[in-house]
């Protein structure tokens, strides 16, 4: 089965709005085995909504559109498809009941133009919208199906998830090759040197296939293969990631859609471990990544930006003679940020960071993008250095994340080194 999926809306097209349906619904179907032939994004231009349906419609098995089937006068997405099937609008009850029922639980007013979602096109089966209010579309014609969903993305996922997945899986029926997918997450090493010190693909993959997925935060390994059994797919993807991990293992913190902060997370808790940070480049950002997880009160006792010098000394009691002799951004600095984040808080760990972020501030020793990092416990401090590009927040997140690989490799007794 053949898939287009079609993005409707201005706002995607001129780039104000990053276009993540279409990403999450092309991984879901890539996991059911339907391949994406093409996505497309088109504006809230009747004329041009209509053009891409033909196209698409002509090409493809299926075709999914997401965007334009909201109340108000820019959402043009249900009159072009009523127009493209030849059909009209009736009243489903049963959605207009639905539409209500949300508005009484938010005690809101229903409106004439709330009212108006429950007409949808004679052709469809509505999909039950469970947060929000326009319903989705589900329409089969000539042995195609085409499927229209709201642009909202928590509203797209529900019902790709809920209907729109579970419906396919009935329609396509059991095929004779199962799919699957391992992603493999690293940082601190670049892609080109990920994939030198790999070697030779063809010994470690077996004929399975293998993407390099690069972003500010690290690699992502992408590897995937097809088998008739599932368990002959599981046990090759499995041996596959004893192979890679065999070379780069140091290197790997997680799978799928693991985060790092996770990661440690659970190494602190589960080693019973508190830690404090004192920042001064990354501007919170680690303490704001570490908080975001749930249960970070088991491990997490404090965070301290100390920008400035002067809070350097006056909060970490760094000592200034360090800071004249050898910078604000140093290993000695980083040093002493660490040791007094953790004699100030009492943790079993400090983390010390500093840095130039950019654009400016580079210095004849020190470039735009360098970074220490330290990380003291209950008997000694150790420091790395990094070098980072030139974009301010870019590095803001490479920093906040070499950060919290230093953590991570510290619990795991990996060295700070490359």
């Amino acid at each position: 089965m053949n898939a287009h999926i079609i993005t409707i809306g201005d706002e995607i097209l001129i780039g104000q709005t990053l276009n993540t349906n279409a990403a999450f619904i092309g991984t879901l179907l890539s996991q059911n085995q339907i391949n994406v032939s093409k996505t497309s994004v088109v504006g809230d231009d009747e004329q041009d909504i209509i053009n891409e349906f033909n196209v698409c419609w002509a090409k493809n098995d299926l075709v999914i559109c997401t965007g334009g089937l909201g109340p108000t006068i820019d959402d043009v997405t249900r009159k072009c498809i009523v127009q493209f099937f030849e059909s009209e609008l009736i009243l489903d009850q049963e959605v207009l009941a639905d539409i209500k029922e949300r508005f009484e639980r938010l005690k809101r007013v229903v409106t004439k133009l709330n009212e108006d979602q429950a007409m949808i096109p004679q052709c469809a089966v509505p999909i039950k919208n469970r947060k929000g209010t326009a319903p989705g579309y589900w329409i089969e014609q000539d042995k195609k199906i085409f499927i229209a969903l709201p642009g909202v993305p928590s509203e797209m996922k529900e019902m790709m998830l809920s209907f729109v997945i579970p419906e396919l899986k009935n329609k396509i029926g059991d095929l004779k090759k199962i799919r699957k997918t391992l992603s493999l997450l690293t940082t601190g090493i670049p892609e080109s040197t990920l994939f030198q010190k790999l070697g030779n693909l063809s010994e470690i993959l077996q004929g399975a296939k293998i993407a390099f997925l690069p972003n500010q935060f690290g690699t992502k390994l992408r590897i995937s293969d097809e088998a008739e059994d599932e368990r002959v797919v599981d046990l090759k993807l499995s041996e596959i990631e004893l192979r890679i991990k065999a070379l780069v293992g140091r290197y790997i913190y997680g799978k799928g859609d693991d985060d790092i902060s996770e990661t440690v997370c659970k190494l602190l808790i589960d080693r019973g471990m508190r830690i404090s940070i004192a920042e001064s480049c990354t501007g919170g950002n680690i303490s704001n990544r570490l908080t975001n997880i749930s249960g970070s009160s088991k491990f997490f006792d404090r965070g301290i930006v100390a920008y400035s010098n002067a809070a350097k000394v006056e909060l970490l009691k760094v000592d200034e003679e360090t800071i004249i002799k050898f910078g604000s951004v140093s290993e000695e600095v980083a040093k002493e940020m660490a040791i007094g984040i953790k004699e100030v808080s009492g943790t079993d760990l400090g983390i010390g960071i500093t840095g130039i972020m950019g654009p400016t501030g580079a210095t004849d020793g020190k470039q735009i993008g360098t970074v220490f990092i330290a990380i003291a416990d209950d008997t000694d401090v150790f420091s790395r250095k990094f070098l980072f590009g030139d974009d301010r927040i870019l590095n803001k997140d490479r920093a906040s994340q070499a950060a919290l690989d230093v953590i991570r490799r510290y619990l795991l007794g990996i060295s700070l080194e490359t």
